[in-house]
């Protein structure tokens, strides 16, 4: 059966300006026809939506979020007092919970043993619903290093070799390294750098003779420019860029998943709602540097891809589009963060097949109340209808 969306304003996650009273016809899980809505016939026993005053948008990507954690005051603490399996059913909730708000893919970026990993297969098979998951298995990080609670302690090249071989044995789809120290780690410095180059390269070489992608938490400069120079696909905060490292990801086509939310909770409530107080206090240290090199990036035409860090303190999943907002605050185009959370987070993700409305593509469409493009924030607040792979998955009936 063939479902008709018509009426609505087509945003198609290509960057091209926004198309009014158009069609979209899905049959199974593809995308079989767009155009104005006076030239596409209703098949017999077609469903259709009338979407009159609203707006069409590819399903959103969250290029970075954390699917087994909640949004606790202390990140480490359920770590501590909850087995994998309690901590797998957490998972599947939130994956539902972003897959209602419009969120038809996450990539996952570090859970404790298989949790992301097994969450990601009952979805798959139909288990539980939620949002479509690429994962990345157990986090890689020095002894002691930041996320260590959370990760799998690895030192030295062949370690570094070995342990991306059995994570992607496992099933990640990205293996994820730990480049530099963080703030919600205790006793490490956002600055300082972690993982060598030399680990690094082992590891990315592992994963991308694997057909894999990989990711860097990196926030300080050192540890940033040895990812980048190992090879790494993307860069996760970025706090602290410099004009070389601008160049270096401009030469090699390395992505910035800025991660906003976090400390704009941080800051904004972090004290009165119980977070550490050297959360805080490193959170202050570094956010004029996270704009100023944000802003940076953006001027310089670095490849952005939207992610929430959601699973972090006060961050929680379902929440995910407040990202989106504070990249418009921070200066972007609605439609440059329209792109970075669908297109350019597809290409990130090397899934070609998602992030634009367009014929032969998969069927992931969300529907809002609004426009994006006056007020991002309806991407959050007034999302109506989410169709995964051409089945609808939340919302309202509008037959």
């Amino acid at each position: 059966m063939r479902i008709v969306l018509r009426g609505a304003r087509l945003i198609d996650g290509t960057g091209r300006p926004p198309q009014d009273e158009t069609a979209v016809v899905l049959e199974g899980s593809r995308i079989v026809a767009v155009a104005p809505q006076g030239e596409v016939g209703v098949p017999q026993g077609a469903q259709v939506y009338d979407l009159g005053g609203k707006t069409l948008l590819p399903g959103l990507i969250d290029c970075h979020v954390h699917i087994s954690t909640e949004p606790d005051a202390d990140p480490a603490r359920r770590f501590r007092d909850e087995s994998d399996l309690l901590l797998t059913l957490r998972g599947a909730k939130n994956a539902w919970r972003c897959l209602q708000a419009g969120y038809t893919t996450l990539r996952s970026l570090g859970a404790r043993g298989l949790v992301d990993i097994e969450i990601k297969r009952a979805i798959e098979m139909g288990i539980v619903e939620g949002s479509r998951l690429l994962v990345a298995g157990r986090l890689l990080t020095m002894t002691g290093g930041h996320g260590h609670y959370m990760g799998y302690e690895v030192d030295g090249p062949d370690q570094l070799r070995q342990a991306a071989r059995e994570e992607i044995k496992r099933g990640a789809d990205v293996v994820k390294l730990m480049a530099t120290g963080g703030i919600l780690t205790p006793g490490v410095e956002p600055g300082s750098a972690q993982l060598t180059l030399e680990e690094m390269r082992a590891a990315i070489e592992e994963a991308h003779k694997a057909g894999k992608k990989t990711s860097a938490h990196a926030q300080g400069s050192e540890g940033i420019k040895n990812a980048i120079l190992a090879g790494i696909d993307s860069i996760e905060h970025g706090i602290f860029l410099t004009d070389e490292i601008i160049d270096l990801m401009l030469e090699r086509k390395v992505f910035l998943v800025p991660t906003l939310p976090p400390s704009h909770y941080f800051l904004l409530e972090g004290r009165k709602r119980g977070i550490p107080e050297y959360i805080i206090q490193k959170a202050e240290r570094v956010d004029e540097a996270r704009y100023q090199s944000l802003e940076k990036a953006r001027r310089a035409g670095v490849l952005i891809a939207a992610g929430s860090d959601a699973g972090t303190p006060l961050n929680a999943h379902g929440e995910n589009a407040l990202e989106l907002e504070l990249l418009v605050r921070s200066g972007f185009t609605p439609m440059e963060v329209i792109q970075a959370a669908t297109s350019r987070a597809a290409e990130l993700l090397g899934r070609q097949d998602l992030g634009r409305i367009e014929v032969g593509k998969t069927a992931d469409l969300v529907v809002v109340d609004g426009d994006p493009l006056l007020d991002m924030s309806v991407l959050r607040r007034k999302v109506n209808l989410v169709f995964k792979d051409g089945q609808l998955v939340s919302g309202k009936s509008l037959l």
